[in-house]
């Protein structure tokens, strides 16, 4: 089947590419939504932008809109912008692994559309989901932080395990969901096994606002893999 993944750049809507592609669907499109404001009920925020490049890495055509990122209004953004390649794809791909509030609205537009919505990690252990895409190669960076037990030193961290074993501490105390599904924080996948080519942020500016904060990138760039490699071989 011919699908389209719903792509905020972060690591589960990344990962749901990757499984996807394992369970034998042919991803015809990343389909991102720009939000106009940071508290957008739906759709991922914080370096946003920079998903042109992730598609470009991955060689997947890359469609986008805008959203006003007004509950509820946001989604009829996401139906018109899904409705435009209805004919071309079956499905529709999302990244929700325990939000209901997200599952059920994109389960009721892919209905309208008459489109199969599809969640490959729904219901997944996030401890055990979180680890997989590390293990599987996943560069992960956190972008954003918003719950309580989050400091501004946790911006631009990379997630390995010492992380996850961080994060399995803030939850304990704070309640503080593993994979950050409740909002805690948000992600930016700098390579993977899906990219060509992988980001290199050459330039960003730390955003704190006492208790939460955000990374804007301001440059970055694609660049070869094998570079790093040929590198290493001739040290």
């Amino acid at each position: 089947m011919d699908v389209a993944v719903l792509f905020s750049g972060g690591k589960d809507s990344t990962y749901s590419v990757y499984v996807a592609r394992e369970m034998g669907l042919n991803v015809r499109f990343l389909v991102t939504l720009f939000p106009e404001r940071e508290d957008s009920w739906m759709f991922h925020y914080p370096t946003v932008k920079v998903t042109s490049f992730q598609a470009e890495a991955m060689g997947i055509h890359h469609l986008t809109g805008a959203t006003r990122g007004e509950k509820e209004r946001e989604l009829e953004d996401l139906k018109r912008l899904l409705k435009s390649i209805r004919g071309e794809v079956g499905g529709v791909v999302s990244g929700a692994i325990e939000s209901f509030y997200q599952k059920s609205r994109i389960d009721r537009v892919c209905s309208s559309l008459g489109l199969k919505s599809i969640a490959p990690l729904w219901h997944r252990d996030p401890e055990t989901l979180l680890r997989e895409e590390i293990n599987r190669g996943f560069k992960i960076l956190i972008t954003g932080v918003f719950a309580q037990g989050f400091s501004e030193d946790w911006l631009g961290r990379t997630v390995d395990n010492q992380c996850v074993d961080e994060l399995k501490k803030l939850n304990r105390k704070f309640g503080v969901h593993l994979c950050g599904e409740g909002g805690e924080y948000e992600t930016l996948v700098v390579d993977s096994p899906l990219f060509r080519r992988k980001l290199r942020v050459l330039e960003f500016k730390k955003h704190w606002r006492g208790n939460h904060g955000l990374i804007e990138i301001l440059r970055v760039s694609l660049e070869e893999k094998m570079a790093e490699l040929k590198g290493n071989q001739s040290a």
